[in-house]
């Protein structure tokens, strides 16, 4: 594995080297034992062309776990303020020589396009509404660790899905890996096509998840639609948003995931996102860091 462009460039079992070595890294961090020099020597630079909490924040300290030093670039302070064009500017830096490069862009492939301009790996920490790869293999990994095992599970990913990145990293992998995965969004969050063929879709948050294992609810990204798509908040908490009542009709263990940032009383309810049993939103965090760890240490540490 060259780079991490997307979970759709990954085969079966490139997912589950990568698990099974996030897996060892959520151990070695609650046993604290894990080789803190693996990838000393080594720098990240850090390209974040889109705010961020918690993906910037678990790859820093992802890499600064592993030895390696992280540069932090800020394009508020870049040459791109002087008219310097994106390939100007990824030109220069690959020029300076990282070791790896992380970035997150608004521009649909803008990491294969850096990828096809340096000499480093590159990992895509999110580009438009088409992969987030990082997030979904955090995800596979809070699942499997809660569930046991990807291969049968029942998994329905609701809300704003047709401009969700993570929903189609998501759908790529779980379907890749023997999940069976159900999308459930209102019409006009409905994806014109799905990444994988055969994806049933519900309209009904009730019926859509029925009988699911995982619940994985997607925050109404509103900076990317249209104002009149969601023009009252409390209506569409009516009918869409995850409640506790309607969390009844999934199974009775089934456990509620969303990556963030939430809508708290517009897709979720404050009871089911702060349910310290089925909710596994802190624990889809706390996996960020292995997660992290076991990409950057596949691809630089050998």
């Amino acid at each position: 594995m060259k780079h991490l462009l997307g979970i759709s460039d990954l085969s079966a079992e490139e997912i589950r080297n990568i698990l099974d070595r996030a897996r060892y890294y959520a151990d070695a961090l609650r046993d604290g034992r894990w080789d803190r020099a693996k990838l000393e020597n080594k720098i990240v630079l850090s390209l974040f062309f889109e705010n961020s909490t918690r993906t910037v924040t678990s790859f820093d300290m992802a890499a600064k776990r592993l030895g390696a030093d992280v540069v932090n670039w800020n394009a508020e302070l870049s040459s791109l303020k002087k008219d310097e064009s994106f390939t100007d500017t990824i030109d220069t830096l690959s020029a300076m020589e990282p070791d790896a490069i992380v970035i997150r862009h608004h521009e649909y492939g803008a990491p294969g396009f850096v990828a096809s301009r340096v000499r480093c790996p590159v990992i895509n920490a999110g580009d438009s509404w088409r992969e987030h790869p990082t997030q979904a293999l955090l995800d596979a990994l809070t699942m499997e660790q809660e569930k046991g095992q990807l291969e049968g599970l029942e998994v329905a990913i609701c809300g704003d899905v047709a401009h969700s990145r993570v929903a189609n990293s998501n759908i790529l992998l779980l379907s890749k890996m023997g999940a069976n995965v159900r999308v459930v969004a209102p019409e006009m969050l409905m994806p014109e096509k799905m990444p994988v063929a055969g994806v049933p879709t519900f309209t009904s948050l009730e019926e859509g998840i029925e009988g699911a294992d995982i619940v994985m609810m997607l925050r109404i990204q509103k900076e990317r639609m249209e104002r009149s798509l969601i023009p009252d908040d409390a209506a569409f908490f009516r009918q869409y948003g995850l409640t506790a009542e309607r969390l009844k009709c999934a199974k009775k263990d089934a456990r509620v995931m969303h990556p963030g940032p939430m809508n708290r009383g517009l897709e979720i309810a404050d009871d089911v996102a702060d349910d310290p049993e089925r909710s596994l939103l802190i624990k889809q965090v706390a996996n960020g860091i292995p997660t992290r760890m076991a990409v950057l240490d596949i691809l630089l540490g050998g």
